[in-house]
């Protein structure tokens, strides 16, 4: 009786590769962060949905860092930790 081929690794390889290298280029602050790009209104409406859904005091949330595109839409990043501890 025969031992069936081994399946071809190719596939896990690189899925390997790829969640290795998105790792690496996340800082290992423990912090958790989403970036959004909306128009103005939105921004400031998801901004606050995360301050009172992540309190500052209990997630250290705060907006890491925002930028004005043109059109009067705001790219921004929130950041929090993973738990309230």
């Amino acid at each position: 009786m025969r031992t069936p081929a081994r399946p071809p690794l190719d596939g896990l390889k690189k899925r390997l590769e790829r969640s290795r290298a998105e790792r690496e280029r996340q800082p290992r602050d423990g912090f958790l962060r989403e970036t959004f790009v909306l128009p103005r209104p939105a921004a400031r409406l998801k901004a606050k949905e995360w301050f009172e859904r992540f309190p500052k005091q209990a997630y250290w949330t705060e907006i890491e860092s925002w930028f004005e595109r043109p059109g009067d839409v705001i790219e921004f990043t929130m950041r929090r930790l993973p738990a309230a501890d």
